[in-house]
């Protein structure tokens, strides 16, 4: 009786531990809890730092495509990423004759892909310190390793670091940065 209970609370014990590990928390985002049942979309409307991305995506029409299956993994940058740029830029983005240069912006921020932190090291690695991140928008994101952070260079030499990285969706990754990509225009 001993050994049948002991290897049965053994069992349990361990199925227990799996099961949180499979299960890890995401990261808080803008106070927010994250859910890997939730998409892009749904998340990124929770997290207050997020509130000025997802009015971006609103104005560019990009909704339903972040909600869609993907696999997406988009860097998104905060408020305070958005709050770097010349004084009225966001603003002028925003309007309706200006969707065009919006989506372009945004869509240098999203990858069709499903693209952790670990995979994205490992490839800055294979490629010798550098990898190129071929965006949906077109664009090409240097990334390299910042520490033990990632960091990514646009097409105008901006830098923005990975501030929290593998944030799970039910379509993706979200990695939070600290500064828009912008594309050569």
């Amino acid at each position: 009786m001993f050994k049948v209970v002991t290897h049965t609370v053994l069992a349990t014990a361990i199925l227990a531990g799996s099961t949180l590990v499979s299960q890890a928390a995401n990261p808080k985002v803008g106070g927010a809890a994250m859910y890997e049942t939730k998409n892009i979309v749904e998340n990124a409307a929770n997290s207050k730092d997020h509130t000025t991305l997802v009015a971006a995506v609103k104005a560019a029409g990009l909704v339903e495509t972040l909600q869609g299956k993907g696999p997406f993994t988009v860097f998104a940058p905060t408020n305070a990423a958005f709050e770097k740029l010349p004084k009225g830029t966001v603003e002028t983005l925003l309007k309706p004759e200006n969707k065009a240069k919006l989506t372009k912006i945004l869509t240098c921020h999203v990858v069709a892909a499903d693209a952790m932190s670990g995979a994205i090291a490992k490839m800055i690695k294979d490629d010798g310190g550098e990898h190129d991140v071929k965006t949906v928008g077109g664009c090409v994101l240097k990334a390299k390793m910042s520490g033990k952070s990632i960091s990514l260079t646009d097409e105008t030499g901006d830098v923005a670091k990975v501030t929290i990285a593998d944030v799970k969706q039910s379509n993706g990754v979200i990695h939070v940065i600290d500064r828009v990509m912008l594309p050569k225009m």
